[in-house]
C-alpha cells in the first residue's frame, strides 16, 4: 500500500515537497495525491487547488498548502476550495446518490514553515504543521467507504471520462449489431487509465519523452497536456504540432473540451497554437514551426518544391531543418513550451529547431510510437537528438529519477484501441514473424529490435523462453497491457480477417457490398468506416473503381485530402465514408478499417521494411474490426503468415536475431532513397549487358580486368 504521487506545476514548491516526503512515507494507506491540480472553472475564473489527496478509507483532503510563516485567511480559504470542489463532483450524475455527495471532503491547511500551530487553531479548520500532518490525516474518516466511488471520484476529479467521450451521439436500435457493440466499446474507453491520466498532469522543467504504442493514448495525453498548461499558465506561449494534418482539428477539439471543463472558458487561440510542422508564408493555419524559425532568425525557407530540387527525395524536409541550424547564429525563443506528436516522423534537425525555439527552460514534450517505422531503434538517443553542451556533456539526458519524481521518460504499454488479436496481428505481419523465408540463407523475420526489453516495455511479457539474442521466446499480451473488454464483444474470428480476391473487380465488389451491410444492416455511421490503401502513389486510382460502386449504390464517400481540406479526414455532417492512403490514417481510428490490394504488402524486393510498416501501421487504425483484403498469389502468403499466428493463439514464437543477424537484416531489408535506386538500377543493367555479351562471345572473361573479377568473386561468395 501507498500513495501515488502526480506532480504537477505548483506555485508553492516547497510546502509542496513536504507533503509529498510526508505522503511517501503513509504506507498504510492507498491513494493517489495530486500537487497543483485539479483546476475548477467558476464564474470569477479558474480556481487552482494546491494539492488533493483521494483516498479509499479517508475520501477526499482538499490541501490549502502555506508557504512561510503568513497564514492569511486559510479559513476562508478552505471553505472556498471545499465548495468549488464539491459543486464540480455534484455536476457528475454516476457520483451522486439523490441530492447527496456520498464521499467526504475534508479540508487541512498545511504549514510546514510554523513551528507551533496552537495559536491557530479554530473549530472546524485544521492547521498542520510537518510534526502533526501523518497523524492528523490518520484521524479523518469517511463513514461509507466504497471502491465504486472511490474509482469515480478519481475519474471526475482527473476530467479525463467526459474528454474522451465521443462529440457525436451515437443512436442504435439493436445491442447487438456492429453499432451497438461499439457504443459500448466506446464508453468503455472513456476512462484513461493511472499512467495516462499521470503523464497529462505531471510537468517537468527541460525535455519529457512520452512513449507508447498506437491506441495507448498518446495523442490525447500529449493535448490534454497542452490543455492543463494552457489553463495552469494562460500567459505562456504553447505550441503543439505533428506531423499528420487531418490530426489538428482533433487537437483543437480536445484541447477545447479540456480547457472548457478546468476554467469555464475557451482557450486563448493566441497563445496556444495548434500548427503544421513545416508551415508557409501567409499565416494563420498556413504556419508552422520550420516556417516560424526560418522567419525569427532571418535564414533560407525552403517550401516543399525548392527543397526537392535543391536535397535528395525523401529526407527533403530533414535537410531543410539541417540547413536552418546551420545558418542560425543565435537561439531565439518563440514559445514557452512546445509538444511535439508523431516524433517517430520527425528527423533529429526537426526537433533540434523545436529545442532551440524554446527559453531557458526547454519545456519540450514529444511523443512518439516504439514501432511506427518498424526500425529497430525508431528515434536516436536524446543525447543524439539535442547534441552536447561546449564541455562534452549532453543537452538532455533522460537519467533515472525518485519514483515521487516527475518522470521525464513516460512509457504507456496499455493499448486502448486495439484488441490483442488486432495488435498482434499487426506486429506478426510487420516484423515478418511467421513469414516463410525466400531463399534457403535467408531469415524469414523482416526487423527486430535492437534492445530485446522493448517487447516488454510495449506490454509483451515472454511465456516461455527468455528475451535474449539466440533464444527462442514465445511472447503474449497479458490483461493489463491487453484490456479483454476489447475483444470480448464479438468472436475472435471476426475482430480481424484476411481474405483473398483472384481480381480486383472482385475485391471492389465485396467490399462496395460490405460497407452497404455496414451502414444498412449492422447500424455503423459512415464515420465508423475507414477505407486504406497501403501503396500512398497508387491510392487514387486503387480507390476509384470502389468509390464508383459505392455512388451507384447511394453511398457517399470522400478520398481524405483531395477531395477534402488537408486538415480533415472525416466528414459526419455529410454521410460520407472515408478512403485514405495509409499516410493520411496515421493518427485517426475507426470501428471498421478495411485494408485493400494488401498484397503489396508481401513484397520480396527493397523497403521490405517500410512496406511492411505500411501493413502494421492500417491494421492499428481499427478499435474493434479489420478486414485485410488483397489479389493474387502474394495475398495468399500474407494469408499463410496470418494462419500460422491463429494457430499459435495470437503468440508471436520466433529465436531472438543476433546482433549478427540483425546487421543483416537491415541490410537486405533497408531503404533506399531515390538516387541510391537509380544507381542500383543503373548498375543491374550495365550487368546484363555485360552477362548478355559474356553468354555471345562478343566479350570474353580474358578480355576483363582481372583484379576487378577476384573481387567480385569474394563479394559473392565464389572465393571461398
Amino acid at each position: 500500500m501507498s500513495i501515488e504521487i502526480v506532480r504537477g506545476l505548483s506555485d508553492k514548491p516547497v510546502a509542496g515537497q513536504e507533503l509529498v516526503d510526508l505522503a511517501s512515507k503513509w504506507t498504510e494507506e492507498s491513494g493517489k495525491l495530486f500537487i497543483g491540480y485539479p483546476i475548477i472553472g467558476t464564474p470569477e475564473g479558474r480556481h487552482q487547488i494546491d494539492a488533493l489527496l483521494v483516498t479509499l478509507s479517508k475520501g477526499i483532503v482538499v490541501f490549502d498548502l502555506i508557504e512561510g510563516s503568513d497564514t492569511g485567511d486559510f479559513r476562508s480559504r478552505q471553505d472556498d476550495s471545499a465548495n468549488k470542489l464539491e459543486a464540480k463532483l455534484k455536476a457528475h450524475r454516476e457520483l451522486m446518490q439523490g441530492r447527496t455527495l456520498p464521499i467526504e471532503i475534508h479540508t487541512v491547511s498545511f504549514a510546514p514553515g510554523i513551528a507551533h500551530r496552537e495559536s491557530f487553531e479554530t473549530t472546524g479548520y485544521r492547521l498542520e504543521t510537518t510534526s502533526s500532518l501523518l497523524q492528523a490525516l490518520r484521524n479523518l474518516d469517511w463513514n461509507q467507504p466504497s471502491k465504486e466511488i472511490y474509482e469515480r471520484t478519481l475519474s471526475a476529479i482527473e476530467s479525463i471520462s467526459t474528454i474522451r467521450k465521443s462529440g457525436t451521439r451515437r443512436t442504435v436500435r439493436r445491442d447487438d449489431s456492429r453499432g451497438g457493440k461499439l457504443k459500448r466499446l466506446e464508453d468503455s474507453i472513456a476512462t484513461l487509465d493511472n499512467r495516462q491520466s499521470k503523464a497529462v498532469i505531471e510537468t517537468v522543467e527541460g525535455v519529457q519523452r512520452i512513449r507508447g504504442l498506437a491506441g495507448s493514448g498518446k495523442t490525447i495525453v500529449l493535448a490534454l497536456k497542452a490543455a492543463y498548461l494552457h489553463a495552469q499558465h494562460p500567459e505562456w506561449r504553447i505550441g503543439v504540432t505533428f506531423n499528420t494534418r487531418s490530426l489538428k482539428g482533433h487537437f483543437r477539439r480536445l484541447i477545447e473540451k479540456f480547457t472548457l471543463e478546468h476554467t469555464g472558458e475557451e482557450p486563448d487561440w493566441k497563445n496556444l497554437q495548434i500548427c503544421q510542422a513545416w508551415g508557409a508564408p501567409g499565416g494563420g493555419d498556413r504556419d508552422g514551426i520550420y516556417h516560424q524559425f526560418c522567419q525569427l532568425h532571418d535564414v533560407d525557407y525552403f517550401d516543399f518544391r525548392e527543397a526537392q530540387h535543391r536535397f535528395d527525395r525523401g529526407v527533403e524536409f530533414a535537410m531543410a531543418c539541417e540547413h536552418a541550424l546551420s545558418q542560425a547564429q543565435d537561439s531565439r525563443p518563440l514559445y514557452d513550451v512546445l509538444l511535439v506528436d508523431e516524433a517517430q516522423d520527425f528527423s533529429p534537425p526537426f526537433l533540434r529547431i523545436c529545442y532551440e525555439l524554446l527559453g531557458e527552460s526547454k519545456r519540450l514534450v514529444y511523443a512518439y510510437d516504439e514501432l511506427q517505422n518498424l526500425s529497430g531503434e525508431s528515434l536516436p538517443s536524446p543525447e543524439d537528438i539535442f547534441g552536447k553542451t561546449t564541455d562534452g556533456s549532453a543537452n538532455v539526458q533522460f537519467n533515472d529519477v525518485g519514483a515521487n519524481e516527475p518522470q521525464r521518460n513516460i512509457i504507456l504499454p496499455k493499448c486502448y484501441r486495439n484488441s490483442r488479436p488486432i495488435l498482434v496481428t499487426a506486429h506478426a505481419l510487420g516484423f515478418g514473424i511467421y513469414r516463410k523465408p525466400q531463399r534457403p540463407d535467408e531469415m524469414g523475420i523482416i526487423q527486430m529490435f535492437d534492445h530485446p526489453q522493448l517487447w516488454e516495455e510495449i506490454g509483451y511479457r515472454p511465456r516461455q523462453g527468455d528475451l535474449r539474442e539466440g533464444v527462442p521466446v514465445v511472447l503474449s499480451r497479458p490483461e493489463e497491457t491487453s484490456p479483454r473488454f476489447l475483444e470480448d464483444h464479438s468472436d475472435v474470428t471476426d475482430l480481424i480477417q484476411l481474405t483473398h480476391f483472384e481480381s480486383e473487380e472482385e475485391q471492389a465488389s465485396w467490399l462496395s457490398d460490405a460497407i452497404r451491410d455496414n451502414l444498412e444492416k449492422e447500424e455503423l455511421r459512415h464515420d465508423d468506416i475507414v477505407v486504406i490503401n497501403p501503396d500512398p502513389l497508387s491510392t487514387r486510382d486503387a480507390v476509384g473503381p470502389i468509390r464508383a460502386r459505392l455512388f451507384e449504390m447511394g453511398i457517399n464517400s470522400h478520398l481524405a485530402g483531395v477531395d477534402t481540406g488537408p486538415d480533415t479526414f472525416f466528414q459526419p455532417e455529410a454521410e460520407s465514408v472515408t478512403f485514405t492512403g495509409v499516410y493520411r490514417a496515421k493518427g485517426n481510428e475507426g470501428g471498421m478499417v478495411y485494408i485493400i490490394n494488401a498484397q503489396d504488402c508481401h513484397s520480396t524486393g527493397r523497403n521490405l521494411a517500410t512496406i511492411r510498416n505500411r501493413l502494421f501501421t492500417a491494421i492499428t487504425r481499427s478499435k474493434s474490426w479489420v478486414r485485410v483484403l488483397g489479389v493474387g498469389h502474394r495475398m495468399k502468403a500474407l494469408q499463410g503468415e496470418f494462419e500460422e499466428l491463429r494457430k499459435k493463439d495470437f503468440e508471436l514464437r520466433f529465436v531472438y536475431p543476433t546482433e549478427e543477424q540483425r546487421k543483416q537484416l537491415r541490410i537486405v531489408h533497408r531503404d533506399m532513397t531515390t538516387t541510391e535506386r537509380k544507381r542500383v538500377q543503373s548498375r543491374q543493367k550495365g550487368l546484363e549487358y555485360l552477362v548478355e555479351d559474356l553468354e555471345s562471345g562478343s566479350v570474353h572473361i580474358e578480355d576483363l580486368n582481372q583484379e576487378v573479377l577476384e573481387k567480385l568473386k569474394g563479394l559473392l561468395g565464389g572465393g571461398r
